[in-house]
């Protein structure tokens, strides 16, 4: 029963995503169409694009499982960070400046704008490098997480047949209709988030296992006194640590600023904040919220893990399957929730697709042939997207169990090197190129000296279990690093007719 349930879901879900793409298709002739809706999308497919692009089935499968066994009601201070941070902090300070910026500039991708604010190709070359080799990991923990319920509801299928059925889904519409098509998906997907998340919870927590809201924080006080520990206990430090790396990696994540090259100005980027804030808190406090519960429908073994084949990522699986299997009307909540998570990790992995494939083919090739025509831009546009997506699923059925750490390496590596210059680029006058590289080379060179120390001193396994930490440093020190540099090399600062261009107010085109 469950599984025929599961079928005709994914049946409808699949038809309406492919037709989407198909009638998105006609908006797409043009690269920046393809790209970017022409930079002109409504608040609400901008706010539902951005908040489901922040939430994959990573958040429920990966860090919801691991933080909601370890820290306990605590984690939802990720959530909430997540939301105010992440969101509402993130669209006020950066998207009104940025999609100013990139208009004037011309710039479609985070290397182009690289490229046009500190006049350098090469910095541009070397950022589209970065995303396109990190978010390819990035791509596969989205795979991971969500082949990790896929195979607990289809039991008889293999993990890798499940991942690639949304491999090939995913390329089909955003081949066809780009960020229209992405956009609009991500609207139905972000829907079916809200009403299954709230399904999902409602269910649960109405289980003889939790009792209602009220006795939950009372059973879990039972197990363990810590589990209710509004601030972590003793897992404060990693608490904050997770806090820092998923909410503010975003202000430097190239398929999260994208969404503001894309919005319209004025009302819109207002609206838009406020819707994007809501979703997130919701979707980010439910899913932790969720993995908070998990002690009461899970044991632990002698080392304190939950007593499940498969660790941490398989904890929400297991509560999932264990707590809505009783009847009919669980196994279509079930079903939703599964829904819930094909749209979450549907939307990360086309977001992070197109800032791949528009890496390689506007700042790569464009570089190597700049006089390539517009149908044949597209076209190759469409074909980097599935060389992506391909290379993502091929990635993601490697052995690679750890997810979290996987997720903490890309964001730590991709952010580390785009947050400071991109940040101090967007604000201030002063900023040399030497500056801004100094911050590029953070990402790569901070998380990959700290890994290698910590490898060598405890060993790998223990190592990688700091990548959130290794991921906060190269952020921090890429926003310090570009303002002390651009001090001891003031000699290399840009001519006022440059800085005129980029921070002039007086372009009429985007003047509103």
């Amino acid at each position: 029963m469950l599984q025929t349930i599961a079928v005709i879901s994914l049946g409808a879900f699949t038809v309406v995503s492919v037709l989407v793409g198909v009638f998105s298709s006609r908006k797409t002739k043009t690269m920046e169409g393809f790209l970017l809706a022409g930079r002109n999308m409504g608040p609400l497919l901008s706010a539902f694009s951005y908040g489901a692009s922040y939430f994959s089935a990573v958040i429920f499968i990966g860090y919801a499982g691991m933080f909601g066994w370890i820290v306990g009601m605590g984690s939802i201070w990720i959530g909430i960070g997540n939301a105010a941070l992440g969101c509402l902090i993130a669209w006020l300070v950066l998207a009104k400046p940025t999609r100013r910026m990139t208009h004037k500039l011309d710039a479609r991708t985070m290397p182009e704008f690289f490229s046009a604010r500190f006049l350098s190709k090469r910095m541009k070359i070397f950022a589209a490098l970065i995303i396109f080799i990190f978010l390819v990991p990035y791509a596969a923990g989205v795979y991971k997480g969500l082949g990790s319920l896929f195979s607990v509801i289809f039991t008889q299928a293999s993990p890798t047949i499940c991942m690639a059925i949304v491999a090939v889904l995913t390329a089909a519409y955003l081949a066809l209709g780009g960020y229209v098509a992405t956009a609009w998906n991500d609207l139905i997907q972000g829907c079916i988030m809200i009403f299954g998340l709230s399904c999902m919870v409602i269910l649960l927590v109405n289980q003889p296992e939790v009792g209602g809201f009220s006795q939950a924080f009372e059973r879990l006080r039972a197990i363990d006194p810590s589990l209710v520990n509004p601030t972590g206990g003793a897992n404060g430090k990693m608490l904050f640590v997770n806090i820092m790396l998923t909410s503010f990696g975003v202000w430097g994540m190239p398929q999260m600023i994208h969404k503001y090259y894309a919005i319209k100005e004025g009302g819109s980027i207002r609206i838009a904040t406020v819707v994007s804030t809501i979703f997130a808190l919701f979707i980010g406090c439910g899913a932790y919220f969720t993995g908070s519960l998990s002690h009461l429908f899970i044991k632990s073994n002698a080392n304190g893990m939950p007593d499940i084949e498969g660790g941490y990522d398989f904890v929400i699986p297991t509560v999932l399957t264990n707590a809505l299997t009783n009847d009919v009307f669980s196994v279509i909540i079930l079903c939703i929730v599964m829904l819930l998570l094909l749209s979450a990790s549907m939307s990360t992995l086309s977001a992070l697709v197109l800032s791949s494939s528009s890496a390689v083919t506007i700042d790569l090739i464009e570089e190597i042939k700049p006089n390539i025509g517009k149908r044949t831009h597209v076209m190759v546009m469409r074909a980097f997207c599935m060389i992506f997506v391909a290379l993502s699923f091929l990635f993601a059925t490697m052995n690679i169990s750890f997810i979290v750490n996987l997720m903490s390496f890309s964001w730590g590596v991709v952010a580390g090197s785009f947050i400071g210059p991109f940040i101090w680029g967007l604000y201030s006058r002063f900023i040399t190129r030497a500056g801004a590289w100094s911050g590029l080379l953070a990402g790569p060179v901070v998380v990959g000296s700290l890994l290698a120390y910590n490898t060598a001193q405890i060993g790998f396994e223990a190592a990688k279990g700091l990548a959130p930490q290794f991921g906060v440093a190269a952020m921090a020190i890429s926003l310090v690093v570009v303002p002390v540099v651009s001090l001891l090399t003031a000699k290399g600062r840009y001519g006022a007719d440059h800085i005129e261009r980029v921070f002039g107010e007086n372009d009429a085109e985007i003047a509103n």
